[in-house]
């Protein structure tokens, strides 16, 4: 099987080369038969361009692609995944809070429970991590458990960045969001296809703040809750 790692870029010039330079030191699991890099850049107004593609240069298994105006997340992963060749396809956020350190557990739980989605979980215990905002904690809260209710599968973290999917599973599903719900999206529609098809990983996580780049804000919280609806109560296709 080959891993496709998933970057979506969108201004993270003082993070990224950092995040980049930690895959480097990343033990891949010996069940993969090779790893790809696909970066997209969601039109940063920064250098984050400019940075990955000279830090890519000779590198093989690095794809930098670039949208020529910004339409969110969900549609920088879409993009991604049009280009991916591997088996299983990770998202990992292009800033700091989540440690690619973790990879490799998510892969070897995919592999040993016989799952087609891993979702990664900042609340499971396991690992040792700083303490975040208890407001952001709270709404992430309240989200997860109305989702877990409307799938009816037990989620600790429906938020978290890290998502692991198996092409197989990634090929029935139709995401339609662009922007930060896709997340619930995700996890809605393909634990719609099977229940039993998932398991939380805990990872590692280090929060931060407006001051230091987070993107996410009210209006995008009250966006992830109409895709909770829209896909889970109302069941849109």
């Amino acid at each position: 099987m080959r891993l496709s790692v998933i970057i979506p870029l969108y201004n993270e010039g003082s993070n990224i080369l950092t995040l980049l330079e930690q895959f480097e030191t990343v033990t891949f699991p010996d069940t993969l038969s090779g790893v790809e890099f696909i970066i997209v850049d969601d039109c940063s107004s920064d250098d984050s361009f400019e940075l990955v593609s000279k830090y890519i240069e000779n590198r093989g298994d690095w794809i930098l692609l670039k949208h020529e105006y910004n339409k969110g997340k969900g549609a920088a992963v879409k993009t991604g995944i049009g280009q991916a060749t591997g088996d299983l396809y990770l998202i990992q956020d292009g800033d700091l809070e989540l440690s690619p350190s973790d990879i490799p557990s998510m892969v070897e739980a995919m592999i040993s429970l016989n799952v087609e989605f891993i979702n990664g979980s900042r609340y499971l215990p396991g690992v040792a991590r700083p303490l975040a905002s208890y407001k952001r904690y709270l709404g992430n809260k309240i989200f997860t458990n109305l989702t877990s209710v409307l799938i009816n599968v037990k989620l600790t973290d429906m938020a978290c960045g890290y998502k692991l999917i198996h092409k197989n599973l990634y090929q029935k599903i139709n995401l339609k969001e662009n922007r930060f719900g896709f997340e619930a999206e995700l996890l809605i529609k393909a634990l719609r296809i099977k229940k039993n098809n998932i398991a939380e990983v805990p990872v590692r996580y280090f929060p931060r703040n407006y001051g230091d780049g987070k993107k996410l804000n009210n209006t995008d919280a009250l966006r992830i809750l109409w895709t909770i609806i829209k896909y889970g109560v109302l069941r849109l296709k």
